[in-house]
């Protein structure tokens, strides 16, 4: 039987690299994401196979229709990557602008619920599926200017555990996939409000992950027996590890 995958955010980035590399695991894909003219390029190469599909996941109603009005030989959907999401500034909490944090919650967290709460009740009445939700380890390690961008992927990797489970005996899986510094991307970009050297310096001396690496990790995850369920996937370039707790010292006193 050949699987079916939503694939959210697939426009460019992670989500480009998923769909095609689930193409080419013979997996029929719905490649959805708000850049319509992108996916018409990326299902070009793919035809019969990647169903592009323009949507924004923040817009609860536009999901419920879209996931409603697919074809028929993409409507029962086997694998649901959640990946559209985004970071949107890194100034501190105090300083930060609410507009940033208010577009980071409707789609890093608001979006991923509405498509899973969209899709699910199909692969729980077919006793199959499986639910992959990009993270990020900012979920887990915090860092100066990662205020609600952290917080939001907190969420999705508690999500994930609570998805778990709720679906506990339905024969779904979960699986929360938290990568770290990851190259060849929008997403600094983005986050830097456009300004490409800076996004580019971000990276400079080091490899990052890259696209290919993340598909690789969904690709695995849900190519194993349904019986095996693979949690959570935390990777790192080698190049990025831990450093100490930051710790503010007042100047000495004169005595």
């Amino acid at each position: 039987m050949t699987m079916t995958a939503f694939v959210t955010g697939a426009s460019s980035g992670f989500g480009a690299a998923i769909t095609r590399r689930l193409a080419a695991d013979g997996v029929r894909v719905v490649a959805s994401a708000r850049r319509a003219d992108l996916l018409a390029k990326a299902a070009a190469g793919h035809p019969g196979t990647v169903h592009p599909l323009g949507l924004d996941v923040r817009d609860r109603a536009a999901v419920e229709q879209a996931i409603a009005s697919l074809p028929a030989e993409f409507a029962e959907i086997d694998l649901l990557v959640n990946n559209a999401g985004l970071a949107k500034g890194l100034l501190p909490a105090q300083d930060a602008d609410l507009d940033d944090w208010d577009q980071m919650l409707d789609t890093n967290c608001r979006g991923l619920m509405y498509c899973t709460r969209a899709i699910l009740p199909g692969m729980v009445a077919r006793g199959r599926g499986h639910v992959v939700n990009v993270g990020s380890v900012a979920g887990t390690y915090p860092y100066p200017g990662g205020n609600v961008y952290g917080a939001s992927k907190a969420f999705v990797h508690q999500f994930s555990q609570n998805l778990r489970s709720d679906l506990h005996g339905t024969g779904v899986r979960v699986t929360c996939v938290e990568p770290g510094m990851c190259g060849d991307t929008e997403f600094s970009t983005v986050r830097f409000g456009g300004d490409r050297e800076r996004a580019r310096a971000l990276y400079a001396g080091m490899r990052p992950l890259g696209p290919a690496d993340i598909a690789e990790a969904v690709s695995w995850a849900a190519s194993l027996p349904a019986h095996v369920n693979v949690n959570v996937i935390e990777l790192m370039p080698v190049t990025q590890s831990f450093a100490p707790f930051q710790v503010h010292r007042s100047p000495p006193v004169p005595s």
